[in-house]
């Protein structure tokens, strides 16, 4: 079994500490028969940042994670994280990746401190009391270290995302992916799950790409954020830049998001 560090940020697997990286896109393109998903994306992302990219379903966002995971392969252009090549997937990586779904992706036969433990048990990385240790310590970081022992439908939709969250935390990742992290979920779960991934980011400074329909939460927790619409990146600034934009792509995106509220 591996060792098991101890450090600022917690008790960690050996190897490592966790490190922002950065993330380089240029001219990615991916269809799906005659669709189109992604047409000649750039996008550059700094080490540390949260990057968020806003968009209406089916966009291109979540076809753009699965290539950071290298699920997907491109039909053209390259992505280059921490300066080398998106491997192919069972292709070693120097970077960790932790991966948040839409749906939480829990198992539901297995208790939450299972799910949360699960690769640090797949791949041996500590015995079982250190493994335990640390699925209490990523529980304690979302506010759930007292719902180890409990099952997935026994959690409101919010705690699974919690939960989920600190599965993706477990590995220790250098970059953390967010798939519609707020879907389904109340105004309240949502400013709950929006302050979880600022926290997260002030403790360990971690790089981040979130995905979200949601303009409100992704100029709460973004550095930088980046319209998509039909596969390309039409703008890319700081929130405040993205809500005064000119360009009537994201005017009218914005103007759908804010409807009865006073305008952005």
């Amino acid at each position: 079994m591996g060792e098991v560090l101890s450090t600022g940020m917690g008790t960690l697997a050996a190897g490592p500490p966790p490190r922002g990286v950065g993330i380089r896109i240029v001219g990615l393109a991916k269809a799906f028969g005659e669709v189109q998903v992604l047409r000649d994306l750039t996008l550059e992302v700094h080490p540390g940042e949260t990057f968020v990219i806003i968009g209406a379903s089916g966009c291109g966002k979540t076809v753009l994670l699965k290539h950071l995971l290298g699920l997907l392969r491109p039909d053209a252009g390259q992505i280059l994280i921490d300066g080398a090549p998106v491997a192919n997937p069972g292709e070693p990586k120097r970077y960790r990746i932790g991966m948040v779904f839409q749906s939480g992706a829990l198992f539901s036969s297995l208790t939450v401190g299972e799910n949360v433990g699960l690769w640090l048990k797949e791949h041996r990385v500590a015995d079982d009391g250190a493994i335990e240790r640390i699925v209490t310590e990523k529980l304690a970081l979302v506010g759930l270290a007292d719902k180890k022992h409990l099952m997935p439908s026994e959690l409101s939709g919010g705690m699974r995302k919690r939960v989920a969250i600190a599965r993706a935390l477990a590995t220790d990742p250098d970059l953390m992916l967010y798939d519609e992290p707020t879907a389904e979920l109340d105004p309240v779960m949502t400013d709950h799950i929006a302050e979880e991934i600022v926290d997260l980011k002030g403790r360990f400074r971690i790089t981040s790409v979130v995905v979200t329909h949601d303009l409100n939460m992704g100029c709460y927790v973004a550095d930088r954020m980046g319209m998509l619409h039909e596969g390309r990146l039409v703008e890319v600034g700081t929130p405040e830049q993205i809500r005064r934009s000119t360009n009537p792509v994201v005017r009218a995106f914005i103007t759908t998001q804010t409807k009865g509220m006073g305008g952005a």
